[in-house]
């Protein structure tokens, strides 16, 4: 018998709070992240066809970290690092007690600590003085940057892995933190999900891919509106994302306080596009179907879908042409939401993002709203969607992501039992 895994802690760092508290009081609220980019020093904004970004403001890493582990890593890393410490505060585990080979680290993350990256090519083409280069470049700007620090930052000897597979990355870090407990190679996994990829570069290459918002420069709170007829693409945000998973028995043991339990998982390529999604939406709904039979789960018992609802045109189309052909009827009965429309696209980690509301949507019986939802398009109609929080019980949530590569991603999240959502001892 494969072991139950669940949700004992939760952390958060986003552009509508840093803190869960935070966080929930905004998204709740249907308070937006997203503002103005005043400066890509030194190019103007003119120059580029978006100017707005969902940007954690007022981030001061000291304010958190003390300086061994947070000033000597990328801004994705320090993500990281302060949505954990949360997390595992929240969970109440205290790693002294643990066997550390028994605690793993996975991480999702999309690009990386690109901002040194960045700032280090941009001085060696301007300056042409390789040996001036960053001696932590390499080890810092790796896609396990993070996984490695966040290990040393705990003492977390048990497996160590970082999950890149574009938007949908923390939630296949969550899929597969599932497997690492259910196997039994871990009894705790550290769950994380970051990027901060808001940078020159990258903000050119995803202007250029005319896949970001450009109509709504002069109000940028209006910009992100996943599933309404004026979307015209996704906006590029940064944060981080923390859920402490563990195994069932562990989390007794230990009387630990559970928000929900991680059910199942489901990972599927289109091998179709590198950026488009099969428009007929079979793909997206097979996965959604693969996820609900590894939790031993059927459609009719889904109350709940975290939407990945990016806000492009085909994307939001598709996913929405999805739900309905795997819920057919029950369609107009299932709760959706999209938190892009508060916080934007936050890449390798709206995954993980996307998981925390999912999971307190569980835990407290509401449902956070859709911001933007003001006109919705034919297209991709849903019934579930509401411009106001929702007041409900929710038994079981469905966490939709889907990458650049044609991947996609479902998990499964549903309530704890009685006897798990006992208080901390």
């Amino acid at each position: 018998m494969r072991s139950r895994v669940v949700v004992t802690g939760l952390g958060v760092v986003s552009p509508i709070g840093i803190g869960i508290s935070d966080f929930w009081k905004a998204a709740l609220a249907g308070q937006s992240g997203i503002s103005a980019i005043t400066s890509f020093d030194p190019f103007p904004m003119e120059s580029y066809r978006s100017k707005v970004a969902g940007q954690v403001r007022g981030f001061a890493v000291e304010r958190f970290l003390d300086s061994a582990h947070g000033e000597r890593v990328d801004r994705y890393a320090q993500f990281a690092l302060v949505s954990a410490k949360e997390a595992l505060a929240d969970s109440g585990l205290q790693m002294a007690k643990e066997n550390p080979h028994r605690v793993g680290v996975i991480v999702g993350a999309g690009m990386g600590g690109m901002m040194m990256g960045e700032r280090e090519i941009t001085q060696l083409y301007q300056q042409q003085k390789p040996h001036r280069v960053h001696p932590n470049l390499i080890p810092v700007i790796t896609l396990n940057s993070a996984s490695g620090i966040l290990a040393m930052a705990h003492g977390a000897k048990g497996p160590n892995l970082t999950i890149s597979t574009a938007c949908s990355s923390s939630a296949h870090a969550l899929g597969q933190a599932l497997h690492c407990i259910r196997e039994g190679r871990a009894d705790v996994v550290i769950t994380v999900g970051a990027d901060a990829s808001i940078t020159p570069l990258v903000f050119a290459g995803f202007c250029s891919l005319r896949a970001v918002s450009s109509k709504f420069n002069d109000h940028p709170e209006k910009a992100s509106r996943p599933f309404d007829l004026l979307r015209d693409g996704f906006i590029m945000s940064e944060g981080a994302g923390a859920l402490i998973l563990e195994s069932a028995a562990h989390a007794k043991k230990r009387k630990a306080r559970i928000y929900a339990e991680i059910a199942g998982y489901a990972a599927t390529s289109e091998a179709y596009h590198m950026v488009i999604p099969r428009e007929d939406g079979i793909e997206v709904a097979h996965t959604m179907r693969l996820a609900l039979a590894d939790a031993g789960m059927t459609p009719a018992q889904v109350d709940y879908i975290n939407a990945h609802a990016t806000s492009t045109t085909i994307g939001d189309a598709v996913e929405a042409k999805a739900i309905r052909q795997l819920f057919t009827s029950r369609t107009d009965k299932i709760a959706i939401s999209a938190t892009k429309s508060l916080i934007g696209h936050t890449l390798g980690a709206a995954g993980a993002i996307g998981g925390i509301a999912s999971v307190l949507a569980l835990h407290t019986g509401t449902i956070h709203p859709t911001a933007n939802y003001d006109d919705p398009d034919p297209a991709c109609a849903l019934a579930g969607l509401s411009r106001s929080a929702q007041e409900r019980r929710v038994n079981v949530a469905l966490l939709n992501a889907f990458g650049f590569g044609s991947n996609n991603a479902v998990v499964v999240f549903k309530q704890a039992t009685a006897e798990g959502r006992r208080s901390k001892g």
